[in-house]
């Protein structure tokens, strides 16, 4: 696995976490302990995703601030080696 997939997958496991810890609230919301949490996952992301988009490329086309097209500058799905 290469180091943009493993970022990727962490990317995705923070994300999965937070979306979890949002529907926990939903019923919770008074739960200091699940926001604090929430709070953790949501600066482990943020941190992760700059390190990512420094390293790569914007995660989607909103984040690339000024200049909307440097996403497409990424290497495409099909354009990456197979992993075996």
């Amino acid at each position: 696995m290469t180091d943009r997939e493993i970022m990727l997958k962490k990317l995705s496991s923070y994300q999965f976490m937070m979306t979890d810890l949002k529907l926990y609230l939903d019923t919770h919301p008074g739960d200091k302990e699940t926001l604090d949490k929430l709070s953790e996952y949501t600066a482990k992301f943020s941190k992760e995703k700059e390190k990512f988009e420094k390293l790569f490329a914007p995660l989607t086309a909103s984040d690339t601030g000024a200049n909307r097209w440097k996403w497409i500058n990424s290497p495409w799905p099909w354009e990456n080696e197979e992993v075996e």
